[in-house]
This record gives structure tokens, sequence and C-alpha cells, in this order.
């Protein structure tokens, strides 16, 4: 099997790996690694040779930039604080303290390798948590808090790992150039992702087609990272930034199709890219396993304790930091989404999966410094690195639904409900002072008037059916009746004009084209 072989027996596992997942209540990631492992002992499986350097920005700016389509701005600023807490207070905490018991029982091992060690097991992988998060049906605010954890810790962790691994090659270190580094790496981040956000949203605007627009989309977050790294920025900053930027200004609202199409293709790239992000995980195995050759008691022991250090830290400070969260929330009067209760909280403690972002960084570390020396213990920092990645995202990721069952961490179906139906009933009422006030400009015909007072009916209904419930309170019984009736005819007769043009696909003399084009038209008029 040949490295090209592999690749698409990766897109494959990752494809099927969600059904699987679905079928199994496992999450897909984790399926896809353990996929990838088994594939790293085979025999006929070629070792993987993409340069380290490559990993992070071929994978995580797609990445990346679907996570943040999920999201929103509002949501980032309403939990800065939890966020600020996780991704980058705890990051440095974490780094902090597996640098020191590393620098104690790793014979020999520099402090600044250490911290290089420290910083890149430190930060939860962001595509993990929110895969599995979404998966399990958590509260929406700890999807949010693992989300905006999981975006930023890499930033942090990232400029973190860069300095440890300058110190180590040069043998020089300064804390205020380190400080001043980290402060000009985030501004450089910020104003490319500005400027290139801005660039595309203007772009879009000209290129007007949906699949150009979708198209600009794919390149806008690699294009964003590769310039603020080529700057001396973060490059995982400079796409959250672009990201953002365009989820925020880039929404027209009455541009359906490129909508429509922009959620199949993201939802595609997601998944192909996570399973092969994680994929690689596991084949990646093969690097630790040369490693231990005849020293697996010794570096097992040092792994396990890197693994407790790493799992202790993240609950013994996410306690204290989701208490001052409560505290400082209770005493303002802000719309902040925190945990609510300590199980929520070992949800979140639970939750911190190492993967992607730490597999690129442990691979990545050089194999020399300035002066031609080997760098100091790479292999054994290579080893540690992947059996923190291996005991967080197999164990924790495997353990974690039957945790969340156990505790019952569910998000409240019901307050989602009546959050849909609002939006439902605000959405129809929008429509109807719509109708009002063309016919304050048009006169329209009785019947005209009263089939669009039924169409704006249908908006709310068809997002939320129990608005019928409202609609019949206010004595509409009849309308509701001949709504669903008028649905069905309509879907019925949309179905055999669908019909009808997909079989003139067959036809001699007919452009495919044209009818793919037809075709689109009704399945968007099917929607609406």
């Amino acid at each position: 099997m040949d490295q090209l072989a592999l690749l698409f027996v990766l897109l494959l596992g990752a494809l099927v790996s969600v059904p699987l997942g679905d079928r199994l209540g496992l999450p897909a990631p984790v399926l896809v690694t353990l996929f990838g492992i088994v594939l790293a002992i085979t025999d006929f499986v070629p070792d993987v040779n993409i340069p380290p350097e490559l990993i992070l920005p071929a994978l995580l700016p797609p990445l990346l930039y679907a996570a943040v389509r999920r999201t929103s701005w509002r949501q980032f600023a309403a939990n800065i604080r939890p966020i600020f807490l996780l991704a980058v207070a705890l990051v440095f905490v974490t780094t902090l303290c597996v640098a020191v018991v590393a620098n104690a029982i790793v014979p020999g091992l520099p402090i600044a390798a250490a911290v290089a060690l420290g910083a890149l097991v430190a930060p939860p992988d962001p595509v993990a948590a929110t895969a599995v998060a979404g998966q399990l049906g958590l509260p929406r605010r700890l999807v949010s808090i693992l989300e905006g954890e999981g975006l930023f810790n890499d930033v942090t962790a990232i400029v973190l790992y860069h300095v440890a691994i300058a110190a180590v090659v040069s043998g020089t270190f300064s804390p205020w150039r380190a400080g001043l580094d980290f402060l000009l790496s985030a501004v450089v981040a910020v104003a490319v992702g500005l400027v290139l956000g801005w660039g595309a949203n203007k772009l879009m605007d000209v290129l007007g087609d949906a699949t150009l627009q979708i198209g600009l989309t794919l390149l806008v977050p690699y294009a964003s990272y590769v310039l603020a790294e080529e700057l001396h920025g973060s490059g995982v900053l400079a796409v959250l930034t672009t990201a953002l930027f365009i989820s925020e200004y880039a929404t027209d609202a009455d541009d359906v199709m490129t909508r429509l199409a922009g959620y199949t293709f993201w939802d595609i790239v997601d998944t192909l890219v996570t399973g092969v992000a994680f994929g690689l995980i596991g084949l990646e195995l093969h690097n630790a396993i040369r490693t231990a050759s005849g020293r697996w008691g010794e570096l097992l022991g040092w792994a396990a304790a890197i693994v407790g250090v790493v799992v202790v830290v993240r609950l013994v400070w996410l306690l204290p930091a989701t208490w001052l969260t409560k505290r400082l929330h209770a005493r303002r009067d802000i719309d902040e989404e925190i945990p609510t209760s300590w199980r929520e909280t070992v949800v979140m403690w639970w939750s911190g999966m190492r993967g992607v972002a730490s597999v690129a960084l442990a691979l990545a570390v050089p194999l020399r410094t300035d002066d031609g020396s080997p760098f100091p213990d790479r292999d054994e920092i290579v080893f540690i690195a992947f059996g923190v990645i291996m005991a967080t995202l197999v164990l924790q990721g495997l353990t974690l639904p039957w945790l969340v069952k156990r505790l019952g961490v569910r998000a409240d179906t019901e307050l989602e409900k009546a959050f849909e139906k609002d939006l439902a009933v605000r959405a129809a009422k929008a429509a109807r002072r719509r109708l009002k006030e063309i016919e304050q400009v048009e006169e329209l015909p009785e019947e005209l008037t009263e089939q669009m007072l039924r169409r704006a009916f249908e908006i709310g209904f068809r997002i939320s059916p129990e608005v019928a419930e409202d609609e019949r309170r206010e004595g509409h019984d009849k309308r509701v009746k001949r709504l669903k009736r008028l649905r069905r005819i309509q879907q019925e007769m949309l179905s055999a004009a669908r019909h009808e043009v997909l079989a003139a696909r067959s036809e001699p003399g007919a452009d495919p084209e044209i009818v793919d084009r037809v075709l689109r038209h009704l399945d968007v008029r099917s929607l609406r």
C-alpha cells in the first residue's frame, strides 16, 4: 500500500466512522484514531511520510473554520471569562506543572525542553472536544465553553512551544523578549485576520456565484494561516479572526443557494479532514513504538506520570475556576454561560482530550540545535507526548459517553424547543408585517392576501410545528388544516416536477447542466 492509497483508506474510514459511531454511541474521531492504530501495527501499511511542519498548516485551517461556523462572536464575548481561564491561564499552568515534573523525573532533560513538552501536551484538541460534545447532547453552555477553549488554547500553547524550542535551539532565553514575541504574535494575527476577512467579504460580492464564493471560503483560512506565520504571527489566531469576521459580516439573509451549499460543503470538509487528522494520530504510533524499543518500562512510567499531571491539573484548576466564575456571575447582570453543577464541571474536566495540534508539535521538535548537537531527549519527549495523546484521546474519548450518561448531564431540550418556537413565531410575525407594508403600497386581491397570510404562518410552522397550537387558540383551526393540505399537495406537485426533470437527463440531446440547474431551483423551492 502506497501513501496515496493510505490517504483514501483514511478518508473512507472517516466516512464509515460517523454512522458506526452513532450506532455504538462513541465519538467518530476516537473510532478513526483506533482505526489508525490498527493500520499502524499492520505490516503492509507503510510509514507516514508527511513533513511535520506541514501537518498544522494543512489540517488546522479548515478544521478551525468549520468549528467557527457553528458558533458566533456573541458566544465568545459572553464566555470571555471562562474561556480565558481555560484557554490561556490553564495552558500556562499545565505547561508549568508538566515542565517541573518532567524536569524532575527525566534525567538530564533541560528546563526549556521540559517547557516545550508541557506546551505541546497542554492544549485540549478543539476538534475532538467539539465532535464529542456535539454527539453527546451536552448543554449548549458547556459546548460553547469547550469550543472556545479548544479554539483559543492552541494560540497560547503554540506560542509557548515556539519560545521554548527557540530557547533550546539557541541556548539563550529572555523573558522580556518572549513576552514581547507573544504580544506581537497576537497583534499581527488579529490584523491579518481582520484584513483578510474584510477582503474576502468584498470579494464575495464581486464573485456573486455560490460555487465561487464557497471556493473562496476554503482558500481564505489557508491564506490567513500562511500569511500570519510568514509575518511571525499566530496562524491559528489569524484563522479564528478571519472566520469570525466572515461569519458575522459576510452573511446575506437572502442568499439561499450559497448558504445551503455552504452548509453541505463544510460538513463534508469537516468530516473528511477530521478523519484524516485523527487517523494520522493513530498511524504515528509507530514512531513511539520505535522509540520505546528496549525501554518500555522506563518510558511508560514517565508517560504515565505526565498523563497524571495533565489530568489532575485540569481538575484541580477547574473546581476553583468554576466557583470563582459563578461568584462573579452572581454579582453581575451578565449573560454568561457557565457550568451550573459539579456534574457539569466533571464532564468538562474529562473532555480535555489532546489531538492534532499536540501530534504536529511533537513531530516538529527539531533534530538538532544551532551548535549541531542533538536536541536534548527528543525521543523521550515524542514518546511522552504520544502517551498523553493516546491516553486522553482514547481512554477519555471512549469513557466520556458513559460518564455523561452516568452523571445525567444533558441539554435542556424543553428550553431549546421553547427558543426554537420563539424564533418561529418571530419569523412568522416578521413575514406578516412585511405583507402589511406591501398592502399599503400595492392593492392586493383578497384571495392573494389570504394565501400570503397562510404562507406567512407556514414559515413559522415549518420551523416549529408547535406554533400551530398557538394559532388554534386564536381560532385558526380551519386555516391550519387548509395549510397542511396545501403543503401536501404542493410537495406532491414539486415531487412530480422533479421526477419529470430528472427523467429528462437521460433523454437524447438533453443538456445535463441545464437539467441540473432547473432541478436545483426546484429543490430550493421545495424548502420554502
